[in-house]
């Protein structure tokens, strides 16, 4: 465990930090990896049809890890102001309450599977691939939760090096899995979620291994379990903002994806390569925003108000840094960095590709004050905020690839984010402004 309440404060929060950055970058090339996989062995056609259920299965995911990313900011509170038997309660609840919401959530997918595929518009002969897939990944939903929860309560006890090293055995053995499932047994998509499905299984498994044998403060008692509203209320008040905040991302994305398909393949190429890039030059963000977060949940329980005020300075200070780096790197290399992902040498793909990034990096700062400012509200138990600025993002969106791309082409896409950020910050920053534990005049550290 690390406690995140004491030492030096800026090492306490880049120790923190660096093992969910390379657990970030690994997965998003791991990401990477699995589709290389599946369009080289399997096709164009099993790479449409896993394509085109990504976006449910991508959501039901982001839902779940939202869901377990707030049950662990209670438990990261408790922990920071050492109020031990609470944490073990909110453990057991979650545990509960979790399990529950897969049964409801895996339940109604398989019942509505036909009516899902419809809505998505699979075409008629990807839809046996595809709802295949779908409903593997669906099942394996279980796995999901258990090991995202556990992941989440390590960090919240300050230990984000075991979830990575959990991370990098699950990203390897699904590779291998994924070949051997599609190349030797011939199970075609089947496989490759079935492969997703076991290494989560495993992972999930090893996380509960180590958790119930290094940490005696999370062993509970089905007496444990038993309901306490006030908690109950706090745990889901935090994990509900979470995931509704993850899946109102989600929906927005997928809102204007929609507008995009309809300005031709050279354009969808060019924005996907820089969607890649974005995402990683985005990474820093995310990782500020979820460090801050069990920082701000510990030092809160603690009473040490200005240690957060401090942190959230010095994260500040650390994004602007990387900002300027990134927007330097975008006005250089990024026709370069679109021709890497995409390996084209359209003039349009390589062109519209690089307009995005040189223009959108240019308002960065506010993309990275939007995710910090939303994790260090949640930390210090705002939960409402960041829902309010998540469903911005979505109206934002929305009107935006009904109004703004039919009119501006590509350039409305280009647009729509940097609007977006700047109408998703202002709830933010006034809520924080408006904070108590952010005044020095109001409080003090004890």
């Amino acid at each position: 465990m690390k406690d995140l309440t004491k030492g030096p404060l800026f090492k306490t929060l880049v120790l923190f930090a660096i093992p969910i950055f390379f657990g970030n970058l690994f997965q998003l090339f791991y990401s990477l990896a699995d589709t290389r996989i599946v369009g080289t062995y399997l096709g164009e056609e099993a790479l449409a049809a896993v394509g085109g259920t990504s976006v449910l299965s991508n959501l039901l995911i982001g839902f779940m890890n939202g869901m377990t990313l707030g049950f662990a900011v209670p438990m990261a509170r408790f922990y920071g102001g050492r109020k031990m038997e609470k944490l073990k309660k909110a453990f057991a609840l979650a545990v509960g309450m979790g399990l529950l919401l897969c049964v409801v959530l895996v339940t109604l997918c398989l019942l509505c599977m036909d009516s899902l595929m419809a809505f998505m518009q699979i075409e008629p002969h990807l839809l046996a691939d595809a709802k295949s897939y779908c409903t593997v990944l669906i099942c394996g939903l279980f796995f999901t939760f258990a090991y995202n929860l556990g992941a989440a309560t390590l960090r919240a006890l300050g230990n984000s090096v075991t979830p990575l090293v959990l991370l990098i055995c699950s990203s390897f053995l699904n590779v291998v899995m994924d070949i051997y499932f599609i190349n030797s047994l011939h199970l075609g998509v089947f496989g490759a979620g079935l492969a997703t499905v076991i290494a989560q299984g495993i992972s999930a498994i090893l996380c509960i291994g180590y958790m119930l044998k290094k940490y005696d403060i999370l062993h509970f008692a089905i007496k444990d379990m038993k309901p306490d509203g006030s908690l109950m209320k706090e745990l889901l008040a935090a994990g509900c903002s979470m995931a509704f905040m993850s899946s109102l991302v989600q929906f927005g994305t997928v809102m204007l994806q929609t507008a995009i398909n309809g300005l031709g393949q050279n354009i969808i190429v060019a924005h996907t390569a820089a969607r890649k890039v974005t995402e990683i030059f985005m990474m820093a963000f995310s990782i500020t925003g979820a460090a801050m977060c069990t920082f701000t949940g510990q030092n809160l329980g603690a009473g040490k108000y200005d240690r957060i005020r401090r942190g959230l300075f010095g994260a500040l200070i650390f994004l602007a840094c990387w900002v300027l780096m990134v927007i330097l790197l975008a006005n250089t290399v990024a026709e370069h960095l679109i021709h890497m992902i995409t390996g084209s040498d359209n003039t349009e793909v390589l062109k519209t590709g690089a307009a995005y990034l040189k223009f959108d990096t240019i308002f960065y700062m506010v993309a990275a004050c939007v995710t910090l400012f939303r994790n260090v509200l949640q930390g210090l138990g705002n939960h409402i905020t960041p829902i309010v600025s998540s469903f911005v993002e979505l109206v934002g969106k929305v009107v935006f690839a009904k109004l703004m791309v039919p009119r501006l082409g590509y350039w409305g896409v280009i647009l729509a984010e940097p609007v977006v950020w700047i109408l998703m910050v202002i709830p933010l920053v006034v809520m924080l402004l408006r904070s108590p534990y952010l005044k020095k005049n109001k409080l003090a550290n004890p």
